[in-house]
């Protein structure tokens, strides 16, 4: 399987198990570029906790979940947001899969450009080797500490569950929440998708059925009935 894929296929992805590092794990660190120029050690961020987010411009529930992302950076000092650069989730003719590091870094500069993202954009290799240390999924969270230990995961971002894992980890009590799984607005996956040009939205629209089953119904049930692990803020690891 190519990392960078020319075409979206819901099997390019393991979505019934999760391979990024868990609650009461270390966090991988790494040297990463930064999309405005320069780099920077992924773990080396200010304030009492890491937000960190993967992301890209045609992946329909990252940019869905942004605005409340970027509030929730503004209004909290303390705490460090900062965004990977993944693959493409959907190529089209007009962002397509990253061929070079250049035409990665071109569109990491664009999304905080054009996008007006706000938190820091920092770039994975063209192999994605950052993205594969943290699970390989297109918009999957973490809040990382200040040992370097996660503290909270979500293989998919749910803003609202992840403000208040945070609120509760601020608190000194461990983010023992259910991050459920909530598809974006039509509106936002149409100009997502069209922004992508074409191909992106066949390609999504094709792999739809699956990914309805294995992220709204089937993963959302067994999140319903199992059990997060509870790891104190403060945890080492």
């Amino acid at each position: 399987m190519t990392y960078n894929y020319t075409t979206f296929d819901a099997s390019e992805y393991d979505l019934a198990n999760f391979r990024g590092p868990v609650p009461g794990r270390k966090a991988p660190d790494f040297a990463v570029a930064r999309a405005d120029g320069g780099s920077e050690r992924l773990l080396d961020f200010d304030g009492d906790f890491l937000v960190l987010e993967m992301g890209s411009l045609t992946c329909p529930l990252f940019q869905g979940r942004r605005p409340r992302m970027e509030r929730m950076d503004a209004h909290d000092a303390n705490v460090a947001f900062k965004v990977l650069y993944v693959r493409e989730a959907h190529p089209g003719d007009l962002i397509g899969a990253h061929a070079t590091q250049e035409d990665k870094a071109t569109c990491a500069l664009r999304l905080v450009e054009e996008e007006r993202e706000t938190r820091t954009v920092l770039v994975d290799t063209l192999d994605g080797q950052v993205h594969e240390a943290y699970g390989g999924y297109p918009n999957s969270v973490f809040i990382i500490n200040r040992n370097g230990c996660v503290v909270y995961a979500s293989d998919w971002n749910n803003p609202e569950v992840t403000a208040r894992a945070l609120a509760l980890l601020k608190q000194g009590k461990p983010a023992d929440v259910k991050s459920w799984f909530r598809p974006v607005p039509p509106s936002v996956s149409r100009r997502v998708l069209g922004q992508g040009g074409r191909g992106s939205m066949s390609d999504f629209l094709r792999g739809l059925p699956r990914l309805i089953w294995m992220n709204l119904i089937r993963r959302n049930i067994r999140l319903l009935l199992g059990r997060g692990p509870g790891v104190l803020p403060d945890a080492s690891c």
